[in-house]
């Protein structure tokens, strides 16, 4: 097993990568938190995780609150002593608007979950890599932190933002062995689309010019498997960087 003793944190993860992603460190080994602000959804799949012999738990969490993200992490501090592994997976979409409909309210939501909750939760895990020196933080980006046509400016700008914020933290803590890398997954078959409220016309248009050289949706379990190598010493030569996984969309 991959992470066996390993304790992991894992942000959203009460349905689609989120989800695919604790179940697979969980059967790898791993102790895992699933945090989510879907509540009775985190707690469906620790069940699930139990009943097929792992080990799991479940917090609430809505990751656009500083006190939320501490949380979960002093939870898996307090549960299993220690935290190893983070991934911070939550996201949500923008309503596909260009730079004139933005609003600042729609900015600071998108940018507060995506963006803002994963500097949070690196810094208050950080204390404890540090003290260890050793972590890894996978960060669940998107192509459209690479390119600008895949979703609106603000969705676009919040995953630019985050790997970037990936590449700094890779750097800045190469010395100390702690880890920081990224995934940029293409079109997955999830749920995030859910998060979109009132799609704006203009921009729709405009960014459903690239679906046309899609190759095909991906599945969470494809994600899954990708962020379990990030996270496992399998890629112990890896920092800093960013893994795009869009069955070549991009290509």
């Amino acid at each position: 097993m991959k992470l066996k003793n390993k304790v992991a944190v894992v942000t959203g993860a009460a349905s689609g990568m989120g989800k695919a992603i604790v179940e697979l460190f969980a059967k790898e080994g791993a102790k895992v938190i699933v945090a989510d602000i879907n509540f009775d959804g985190a707690k469906t799949v620790v069940a699930k995780i139990v009943e097929a012999g792992g080990i799991a738990s479940a917090v609430l969490a809505d990751v656009s609150k500083e006190e939320d993200v501490a949380k979960m992490i002093d939870t898996a501090v307090n549960l299993y002593g220690t935290v190893d592994i983070l991934v911070n997976n939550a996201g949500i979409m923008d309503n596909m608007e260009a730079a004139a409909d933005i609003t600042d309210q729609q900015w600071e939501r998108i940018f507060a979950v995506n963006s803002t909750s994963v500097m949070r939760a690196t810094r208050k895990v950080m204390p404890i890599f540090l003290e260890k020196g050793s972590g890894s933080i996978v960060n669940i980006a998107s192509i459209g932190g690479l390119y600008g046509k895949f979703a609106g400016s603000i969705y676009t700008a919040s995953k630019h933002a985050v790997i970037g914020f990936t590449k700094s933290t890779g750097y800045m803590y190469a010395n100390n062995g702690i880890r920081c890398n990224a995934i940029a997954p293409g079109g997955v078959m999830t749920n995030i689309q859910s998060s979109m409220t009132n799609i704006n016309e203009f921009g729709s248009a405009r960014t459903e010019l690239s679906m046309a050289t899609n190759p095909r949706f991906g599945q969470p379990e494809e994600i899954a498997s990708a962020t379990l190598f990030l996270a496992s010493d399998d890629s112990s030569f890896i920092n800093g960087t960013v893994l795009v996984v869009d069955g070549g969309w991009t290509a």
